[in-house]
C-alpha cells in the first residue's frame, strides 16, 4: 500500500494504454498493477507463454493481476529480442485499444562477469535485449505515442556514471545497460516537444527474482520492494510531455513529490540497504580500491608466517569446514588482499576434507577475489555483505559467479564461529 503522504489520489492514467516489456513479474508488473488501479490498459509484453521452472508468473498471471487491479490486459507473447514479435505486438495492442500512450522499456538481461569470463552469448543476449530491444521497441511505438495527448517513453536504465568502478568488473552489462539510456539522451532530443523520454533507476537494491539468483539468501533483507518503482514511475508517466531527458533516481523523486515515509517500501525495515550499481554514495578511500582518481592499493607481502586479523580468519575457516561444505561447493577460492596481513590465500572446497590458508591453492582456482584485508575479515565476521562489497566496488571477482554464491551461503553459516 502506498504511504498515507503519497500526493496522488485521482485516476490519471484511466484509459491510458501502457505497452511494458518484461510485464509478467518484478518491476514490470509492479508498474503495471500501479496503472491498473487507475482503470489502464496494460499490454503485458513478455516471454513467458508457460510456467517457467524456477521463476513465477506468466504474461496470463500478470494479465488476471492486472484485470483483478481494476486495468485491461492484453497478453501478448514477445521476445525483444525478435523484431517481427514486438511489431505483431504494437498493432495487436493499437488494434485492441485504438492507440498506445505509454512505452515502458523494463525488459532487461544480466550477467555480472568480466571480459574473459562473459560468454559470446551472453555479451548478445545483454546487447539484443537491453539495446537493441529498447532501441526497436521504441521506433515501433513512437509513431503511435506521437499521435497520443500526453505520450512517455521510460527506460529502466541508470544515469551515465563514467566512473571506471562501473566498467571493470562486468564491462558488458554495463555498456548494456548504458545504451539504454543513451537511447533516452537521443530519443529524448529527437522527439522534444512530441514525446516524453525520461529513464528511471533504484537508489537501492530491488526484491526481484534476479536479485534472488544474483544474491542468494538473505539478500531481501537489503532490499526494498517494487512498489518505490511502481509509484516513481507514475509520478513520471503523469507529468506533461515537456518533462523529458531526465535520468531520475526513485527515492530521490519521490521525496520531492513529498513522500517521507520509506520504510512501508523496505522488505525489512531498519536493515541496512544495499545501494544499486552505478550510484556513486560516496568516494571509497584509495586503501580500499582503485578509484576513477587512479589511488593505487597498496599491497603489502604477507610475512613467512603471517599474523593478525586476516591469519586468525583463514585458521577458524580451515577449523569450520566440513566435508559436507566441500560437498556441497565443490568449489576453490584464491584471495589476493591488500594492506596487513595481505598476500595470495586461499579456500579450497573441491578436494578431499577442504583446507584454507596461505599461499596459493593446491589446484587451480575457480574463483579470485581481490579486495583490502580490512574488508576481507569484515566479510568473513559477517560485518560486510558480500554482495554489498561487490556492488560498491570493495570486493573484484573474477571466474565462476555461481561459486562465489555458494561461498557467500556457506559464510552465513559460518559467521557465528567467526
Amino acid at each position: 500500500s502506498l504511504p498515507s503522504t503519497f500526493p496522488f489520489t485521482f485516476r490519471k492514467l484511466a484509459g491510458c494504454t501502457l505497452f511494458i516489456t518484461g510485464a509478467s513479474r518484478g518491476i514490470g508488473k509492479a508498474i503495471a498493477l500501479k496503472a491498473a488501479k487507475d482503470g489502464a490498459n496494460i499490454v503485458v509484453a513478455a516471454k513467458t507463454a508457460e510456467p517457467h521452472p524456477t521463476l513465477p508468473g506468466t504474461i496470463y498471471t500478470a494479465a488476471e493481476e492486472i484485470e483483478a487491479a481494476g486495468g485491461k490486459a492484453l497478453p501478448c507473447i514477445v521476445n525483444v529480442r525478435e523484431e517481427q514479435q514486438i511489431i505483431n505486438a504494437v498493432e495487436k495492442a493499437v488494434k485492441t485499444f485504438g492507440g498506445i500512450d505509454i512505452l515502458v522499456n523494463n525488459a532487461s538481461a544480466i550477467s555480472l562477469t568480466g571480459t574473459l569470463e562473459t560468454a559470446t552469448k551472453k555479451v548478445n543476449l545483454m546487447m539484443d535485449v537491453n539495446v537493441r530491444g529498447t532501441y526497436l521497441t521504441s521506433k515501433a511505438c513512437l509513431p503511435h505515442l506521437r499521435k497520443s495527448k500526453n505520450p512517455h517513453i521510460l527506460n529502466l536504465s541508470p544515469p551515465m556514471n563514467l566512473n571506471p568502478m562501473w566498467f571493470k568488473n562486468h564491462c558488458a552489462y554495463t555498456i548494456s545497460k548504458y545504451g539504454m539510456s543513451m537511447c533516452v539522451l537521443g530519443m529524448a532530443e529527437e522527439f522534444r516537444g512530441e514525446v516524453a523520454v525520461n529513464a528511471l533507476w533504484p537508489k537501492t537494491a530491488i526484491h526481484t527474482a534476479a536479485m534472488d539468483m544474483l544474491g542468494g539468501a538473505g539478500i531481501e533483507k537489503q532490499c526494498r520492494k517494487t512498489d518505490i518503482l511502481a509509484d516513481a514511475a507514475y509520478c513520471i508517466l503523469t507529468k506533461p510531455k515537456t518533462f523529458t531527458g531526465n535520468f531520475i533516481i526513485d527515492e530521490v523523486l519521490l521525496r520531492e513529490e513529498g513522500v517521507k515515509d520509506f520504510d512501508v517500501y523496505a522488505i525489512a525495515p531498519g536493515h541496512p540497504l544495499m545501494p544499486d550499481f552505478f550510484l556513486d554514495e560516496k568516494k571509497l578511500s584509495g586503501s580500499q580500491q582503485e578509484g576513477a582518481d587512479g589511488v593505487k592499493v597498496k599491497t603489502e607481502s604477507a610475512a613467512a608466517k603471517p599474523s593478525g586479523p586476516v591469519a586468525e580468519t583463514f585458521r577458524v575457516i580451515q577449523g569450520a569446514v566440513t566435508a559436507e561444505h566441500v560437498k556441497s561447493t565443490q568449489g576453490v577460492f584464491q584471495f589476493e588482499l591488500s594492506g596487513d596481513g595481505g598476500g595470495t590465500w586461499y579456500i579450497d572446497l573441491k578436494t578431499k576434507g577442504g583446507s584454507a590458508g596461505f599461499g596459493k591453492p593446491p589446484v587451480a582456482a575457480d574463483v579470485v577475489m581481490s579486495m583490502s584485508s580490512v574488508d576481507f575479515v569484515k566479510m568473513f565476521t559477517g560485518k560486510l555483505k558480500p554482495t554489498l562489497a561487490f556492488m560498491s566496488g570493495k570486493l573484484r571477482i573474477k571466474g565462476n559467479m555461481a561459486l562465489a554464491i555458494k561461498l557467500e551461503k556457506m559464510l552465513s553459516q559460518l559467521n557465528s564461529k567467526l
